[in-house]
């Protein structure tokens, strides 16, 4: 038996608007067999549990997607085993998830069965500080990414004076017209899903792209910041879900509205925005490069202004990169009044009953 395959993204970003969620797309309550939320404080296995459980389906063929935290890119927000329809989720601060149908869909595992409570009560003063800083220190964090975001928008704005609009909307009609014109409007809509590929860490901004463009054709859109990239995109995804296809969208973690990057599974297709802040190594089936409709003039005439931009932009979008791993850090310190008091046996034997009644799932998928 072959090893199955993993997918990886980020189900919630560290944005301009705050810590955004797209939870409710990782799996929806209608198509789910079982969707596991896992409770628990730092440091008590939820991470590792989900983890182990992927290592088991792995080797028995299943495909996965690991759900990455933005906080902290090495650990797991979520675990989703597609071609059986079942998710384990992290259900703790700050994406709080609970059930939605309990028994019927969804449920608790709550690993806080397994931890000593009079030895996590005589920590109460510390974990009440820590989670106070950690809160403090992501509110600051969430100002330098929405000063940052002010100043990416303001290069936007210089850019789409200077972009010829009309030359852009040509390019996504071309692409359009290539991909759809055989087919005409669905009697039912497609449906999107909304995820991020991409995310600011404590470690910089991250991306698993390689892991979701494996895809027959894979359109390349290159173009700074305001030259539409975005739109051309967007204008891909409305179409194929008007033709009533399913699409991936992944949004841009400094504005998550936007989205950046696009498959489409059933035609085999793929769209992702390069540039000189996430770029993936991956054979083009075509590129268009919408740096080619700027108008040179209006650039030189800013130049100043965009290179000011430039580099305010980056220091700002550092000290957000900096100040979240200074929130990482004392979440970290946090596990060392957990770890002592949690029964680990305990959370062994959980595991492994959760594991079996997942293998019965898989059975019924046979």
């Amino acid at each position: 038996m072959s090893m199955g395959k993993i997918r990886q993204m980020f189900p919630g970003g560290n944005t301009s608007l705050g810590f955004f969620s797209y939870y409710d797309n990782i799996m929806s309550q209608e198509e789910a067999t079982r969707i596991m939320v896992i409770k628990g404080g730092p440091g008590v296995g939820k991470s590792t549990f989900m983890k182990k459980i992927a290592v088991e389906m792995l080797d028995r063929g299943y495909d996965v997607e690991f759900m990455h935290c933005s906080s902290d890119n090495n650990s797991l927000d979520g675990l989703v085993i597609p071609d059986i329809k079942v998710a384990l989720l992290d259900g703790t601060a700050p994406h709080v998830v609970d059930p939605k149908n309990p028994g019927a869909v969804d449920e608790i595992i709550h690993l806080g069965d397994y931890w000593d409570e009079t030895g996590m009560r005589a920590y109460k003063e510390n974990i009440l500080k820590d989670n106070r800083e950690v809160g403090r220190t992501f509110a600051r964090a969430y100002k330098y990414i929405k000063a940052a975001a002010s100043i990416y928008e303001d290069t936007a704005v210089i850019h789409g004076w200077a972009i010829d609009p009309a030359k852009v909307n040509g390019v996504a009609e071309k692409i359009r017209n290539e991909l759809f014109q055989e087919k005409g409007v669905a009697a039912k809509e497609g449906k999107q899903r909304k995820l991020f590929a991409s995310a600011i860490t404590p470690d910089g901004l991250k991306n698993y792209l390689s892991t979701l463009l494996t895809t027959r054709k894979v359109y390349i859109v290159k173009g700074a910041q305001g030259t539409g990239t975005e739109k051309l995109i967007a204008k891909v995804r409305d179409t194929a879900v008007e033709k009533g296809y399913y699409v991936e969208a992944y949004y841009c973690p400094l504005f998550p509205d936007k989205v950046e990057h696009l498959v489409i599974p059933e035609l085999d297709v793929a769209f992702t925005t390069s540039n000189e802040y996430h770029a993936v190594e991956v054979k083009a089936y075509a590129e268009v490069d919408l740096n080619d409709y700027l108008d040179p003039s209006v650039l030189e005439a800013y130049a100043d202004e965009l290179q000011y931009n430039k580099t305010e932009f980056e220091a700002l979008l550092g000290k957000a990169v900096s100040t979240i791993s200074m929130a990482k850090a004392i979440h970290d310190h946090m596990e060392t009044y957990y770890i002592p008091n949690m029964d680990f046996e305990a959370v062994q034997n959980c595991w492994e009953s959760t594991l079996a009644r997942i293998l019965e799932y898989a059975e019924e998928f046979r």
